[in-house]
């Protein structure tokens, strides 16, 4: 019985194997047959789309666009798990609706009410 099992696991092992030795083979057949360039400033510069680069490569940003970002993430993730939940509970809705339903406002309010904070702390204008 464990010998049959252990066999079922050969041909991922040789797929494992064959995808190891193929980048590897990649690798070096690209540092053996690929053509030694010669270096040069212009070449080794950044390329940004044929304008040339002028400035620091990481311009600083407002904390407000990152607040903005994280507040989409924290309800969009949020609202994510009303999907699942609601067919999960689809067919306990005959028996406890009032208690499912229930539990699902309160959750919705409980967003509403962060939402309704963040507007009035104006997370949401980052221009200023």
């Amino acid at each position: 019985m464990e010998e049959s099992q252990i066999r079922e696991y050969i041909p991922v092992l040789m797929l494992g194997a064959f995808a190891v030795l193929f980048s590897f083979g990649m690798l070096v057949l690209s540092v053996v047959l690929g053509q030694k360039g010669k270096r040069s400033k212009i070449k080794d510069t950044a390329y940004e789309c044929g304008m040339l680069p002028v400035g620091e490569g990481t311009p600083r940003l407002s904390i407000r666009f990152y607040l903005v970002a994280m507040l989409f993430i924290l309800f969009d993730i949020e609202v994510v798990f009303l999907y699942p939940w609601a067919a999960i509970y689809k067919s306990m809705l005959r028996d406890h609706a009032g208690l499912i339903m229930g539990s699902m406002f309160s959750f919705l309010g409980v967003l509403f009410v962060g939402y309704l904070y963040a507007l009035k702390k104006n997370a949401f204008d980052w221009k200023d």
